[in-house]
């Protein structure tokens, strides 16, 4: 029988039933605490990562999330969030989970046992040789993930990634594993806890630095970031009054006239 992920491993809390509200939150509190600490021992493991995919990003690689369940939709959260942000094709980055887009909203059935479907999955999006795969598993054992990983590995792909238990699976078939020992969960085996939180947090580094090191940042500024309600516009306007000191008027006028910040900045410079 394999042996048991870290991730399955009983809670450090018995009779959660009988806690008090304030004992419950208390607890999970600090079960928490111990998230950003253990992701702190994977930087050197992240940054490898990070400079891997923004390499073959550069020369037009695309970066592909494939997981199960929390997992997969946490992919897909921060793969939807990078248009809007940075100013990306939708195409650059891309989640894919098991059971397809319906599978964001309701479980779909057993979609995370099928070894084959991540690679049909990914073969939709005419999957090349320059594109990255990383593949989210808190357990790091999901079939569907695991039968990923291992053919983009055959095909030539890089391969990555994060997952919750030292020592996986997946951790041992792709070439840049992150494996965030977080320890057991405060409901044993409910990883949309701790290790959703842990998983949320590699993301966000990996596609903010990635976004960073293609240029999509200027200063600590979103630049390039969609323009597509009152309050990003007025974000915009700032960025611009700060840089040119000039009037919320004026500034919005010329993000109208240019359609974005950046646009804005070159044009101020010429």
């Amino acid at each position: 029988m394999d042996k048991l992920p870290s991730t399955e491993h009983s809670s450090l809390y018995n009779d959660i039933e009988n806690m008090s509200t304030q004992e419950i939150l208390q607890s999970i509190n600090q079960e928490d605490a111990k998230v950003a600490l253990a992701v702190q021992q994977c930087l050197p493991q992240i940054a490898v990562l990070v400079d891997a995919v923004a390499e073959r990003m550069k020369h037009g690689g695309r970066l592909f999330y494939i997981g199960s369940g929390t997992s997969g939709r946490l992919g897909v959260v921060d793969a939807s969030e990078c248009p809007p942000t940075f100013g990306v094709s939708d195409e650059l980055v891309v989640g894919v989970i098991a059971g397809g887009d319906g599978a964001i909203r309701k479980a779909v059935e057993f979609a995370e046992d099928d070894t084959e479907k991540a690679w049909e999955d990914l073969e939709a999006y005419s999957i090349g040789s320059l594109d990255s795969i990383v593949g989210l598993a808190a357990s790091g054992s999901t079939p569907y993930v695991l039968g990923g990983i291992q053919k983009a590995r055959e095909e030539g792909l890089l391969t990555g990634a994060i997952t919750c238990s030292p020592g996986s699976k997946i951790g041992q078939a792709c070439e840049y594993a992150i494996e965030v020992a977080v320890g057991p969960e405060f409901i044993t085996g409910s990883t949309r806890m701790k290790s959703g939180t842990a998983q949320k947090m590699v993301l966000n580094m990996l596609s903010t630095s990635v976004m960073i090191k293609l240029g999509r940042i200027r200063g600590n500024k979103m630049v390039d970031m969609q323009l597509s309600n009152q309050k990003l516009e007025f974000r915009g306007a700032r960025m611009i009054m700060a840089e040119l000191n000039i009037s919320e008027e004026e500034a919005r006028s010329l993000l109208k006239t240019h359609g974005s910040v950046r646009a804005v900045l070159a044009q101020a410079k010429k």
